[in-house]
């Protein structure tokens, strides 16, 4: 039986071993991130592609199938909003918290982007848009 306390302690864990993962890769420093999107060092671009075929393999070896459904209107914008994001800010939502934890004190300010950013999105889609937010749970 799992407790509380073990699953706590096994996303601790496994986050700070993806931290130190990410961090050592080099998707912690915007210089490296900036290389990658102007493809002047493919070496990020291929680490993460072939963590998308290790995920795609997972996925097929445990036989995990994506629920069928339509693509929402929300998804395109959101896509273009999150890639454009990611450019500007060297990383994302997860990076600018592995870039804090290094030291790098000015990613703070894309954490209070990505904050004020899911609020926006919460009271845009509420007012105007109702879209479903599927698993996302906005």
């Amino acid at each position: 039986m799992r407790t509380r306390g073990a699953i706590l302690l096994a996303n601790i864990i496994t986050g700070l071993t993806l931290g130190f993962t990410v961090s050592n890769i080099g998707f912690g420093d915007y210089t490296e991130l900036n290389r990658m999107f102007t493809f002047q060092d493919l070496r990020m671009l291929l680490s993460f592609a072939g963590a998308v075929v290790m995920i795609v393999c997972a996925f097929a070896l445990l036989r995990i199938r994506r629920t069928p459904g339509r693509i929402h209107a929300g998804v395109v914008p959101g896509a273009v909003l999150f890639g454009t994001g990611w450019a500007i800010s060297g990383g994302c939502p997860a990076i600018p918290i592995v870039q804090v934890a290094s030291g790098y004190l000015p990613a703070l300010v894309t954490i209070v982007g990505v904050t004020v950013g899911i609020r926006l999105c919460r009271w845009a889609n509420a007012r105007y848009f109702h879209l479903d937010r599927g698993s996302c749970g906005l």
